[in-house]
């Protein structure tokens, strides 16, 4: 769900909303809100940074990109990026990274922390890349809630890939969408059902999109990575850890300790 509140108190509902809509909203929400994005979460996320998620799970400890495997050298491409904290970190590890995103504020606030990383503006469902140009890919919290074709965007990271190559991605765990997005004890009990698909819409008094987010069960995420041309190898979700005090959205220590919030794919290209 929605993590920041749109100056304009749009109305919330839960409606279907095509790929052509769900792209424009998430541009224009994340170009409006980018400033106040990095000022919120900058400093917990970083400059060079890796975390995969609020609970704090650091690349660096993970290791999810590959076990024990060396990133030096390797073309990553990061998709939505953000202002480009994964990648950075990427680059110190030596690794060749690529910063894609759909925002243009949000590639400005990349540019802002450093010039060291390409940065690529574009939509994740049509990656401007050859075939093979990549030996990974990753996004952590990027694109893949937002569209509404997670296949397309899998599809296009199976193409950009090399053969091998693997494709690891984060979202907020399926089972949140049953529960109300608050951080405190009005978000521990059940409000929505689990089963229900139909995407959560913030729209404008002209009943415009400006922010849409899509629900995948877990079971719906596992058949869209195959689905895909992917093999699983890893699913994830990680523990909320006793240093992290922090609440963000509807994540917090109180509900972090109760049930998941964030679940990591891990998958590899045949």
């Amino acid at each position: 769900m929605s993590q920041e509140i749109y100056a304009a108190e749009p109305e919330a509902t839960r409606r279907e909303a095509s790929e052509a809509e769900s792209s424009r909203a998430s541009r224009g929400w994340w170009d409006r809100n980018a400033d106040e994005y990095q000022s919120d979460h900058g400093a917990f996320l970083g400059d060079d940074r890796f975390v995969w998620g609020p609970e704090g799970l650091d690349e660096a400890e993970a290791g999810l990109l590959g076990p024990g495997a060396s990133l030096r050298g390797l073309d990553v491409l990061e998709i939505g990026a953000g202002a480009a904290q994964c990648s950075r970190w990427l680059a110190a590890q030596g690794a060749r990274p690529v910063a894609l995103d759909l925002s243009h504020r949000q590639l400005q606030h990349a540019l802002r922390i450093g010039d060291e990383v390409p940065l690529v503006e574009a939509d994740a469902g049509v990656l401007p890349f050859r075939d093979g140009s990549f030996d990974l890919a990753c996004s952590a919290y990027g694109a893949v809630p937002f569209v509404a074709d997670p296949v397309q965007v899998f599809r296009e990271v199976h193409r950009v890939l090399r053969p091998g190559g693997r494709w690891v991605f984060s979202v907020t765990h399926p089972v949140r969408w049953a529960f109300p997005d608050e951080p405190g004890p009005e978000g521990l009990s059940v409000a929505a059902s689990y089963f229900d698909r139909t995407p959560y819409v913030e729209q404008d008094e002209r009943g415009d999109a400006v922010y849409v987010e899509h629900h995948r069960t877990l079971g719906d995420r596992v058949r869209d990575v195959v689905a895909g041309g992917f093999r699983l190898v890893d699913l994830v979700e990680p523990e909320w850890p006793a240093w992290n005090h922090q609440e963000w959205g509807g994540w917090s220590p109180l509900r972090g300790n109760l049930i998941p919030g964030t679940a990591i794919f891990v998958c590899e290209r045949d």
